[in-house]
């Protein structure tokens, strides 16, 4: 069997579960079925609500990845958490391990195949990875300027910034973990509210996106909107500098002007195009 552990929870989101679906979907297309494990019941609730996940398994950490994972399983680990040395047990036990480099001074340090940005060796696999069907996405956008934060808002960074979104008419895409009547208070700020299971239909269909989401920000991309990524000061799953070289603006903080500008001016289309899966590395190893 083949695991994908996802770190996921309402202080870190479900970015790392939206790639995991991703590489979920096209494996299965081959045949090849994967485990997903998530931290925590509502993750799997969202992503059956919004791409169908029907199976997926609830473990603490990851450290508790292999009280699910058996000898000879294969596993890829999707998480920044401190492993507490279990690193060398998963690899000692499981067939294959992969796991996705935390920056780009990553390496592999006990024989774990890592996913990394940009790959250019046969020696990793890239860890830009986008679902399929944002390429496929009409390009006839509708013209609204959409704005995702993240899943979460557990400090409630949209309304201690609201005099940013009242420059605005933004339509906000509320996130999974948002907080019970929280929309009540964003409403004022908004032109309007859109639920988080409809979180691809809208970075489809939507010209232009803001967020501070990395993976949000490249699906939007790849579905050929205009994007704009707000690096808010914390951890992204993808470097900023990979973002634009993709053709992804990215504006520190809540710049109004900056952000303004970006939104006005057409995206660029010299940008390097953003990879599709591809499964060949893998399918190697699993077949």
């Amino acid at each position: 069997m083949l695991y994908y552990y996802a770190h996921t929870g309402h202080k870190v989101g479900l970015e790392r579960l939206r790639r995991g679906m991703a590489l979920k979907g096209a494996l299965a297309a081959e045949g090849i079925e994967m485990q997903m494990l998530v931290n925590d019941f509502r993750a799997g609730v969202a992503m059956k609500d919004e791409q169908g996940l029907r199976e997926y398994i609830t473990i603490e950490t990851i450290q508790d990845i292999d009280a699910v994972a058996q000898k000879g399983d294969s596993v890829i680990i999707d998480s920044n958490e401190d492993e507490h040395g279990r690193l060398v047990k998963f690899v000692a036990d499981f067939t294959h391990v992969w796991r996705f480099a935390h920056d780009a001074n990553d390496r592999s340090i006990h024989a774990e195949t890592l996913f990394v940005e940009g790959c250019d060796s046969q020696s990793c696999l890239e860890a830009t990875i986008v679902d399929a069907s944002y390429f496929e996405a009409p390009k006839q956008k509708q013209e609204r300027t959409l704005f995702f934060l993240r899943d979460y808002d557990d400090d409630k960074t949209i309304l201690s910034n609201s005099a940013f979104f009242d420059g605005f008419s933004m339509e906000l895409l509320l996130g999974h973990y948002f907080y019970v009547k929280y929309e009540d208070a964003l409403s004022q700020h908004f032109s309007q509210l859109h639920e988080a299971e409809t979180y691809q239909e809208m970075l489809c269909s939507s010209s232009h996106l803001v967020t501070a989401s990395a993976q949000a920000a490249l699906e939007a991309k790849a579905a050929g909107a205009n994007v704009v990524f707000l690096d808010l000061g914390k951890e992204s799953l993808y470097a900023t500098s990979q973002l634009e070289l993709y053709g992804i603006c990215v504006v520190k903080g809540f710049d109004i002007e900056a952000v303004k500008e970006a939104i006005a001016k057409p995206a660029p289309t010299s940008s390097t195009p953003i990879p599709k899966l591809d499964l060949e590395p893998l399918l190697t190893k699993l077949k």
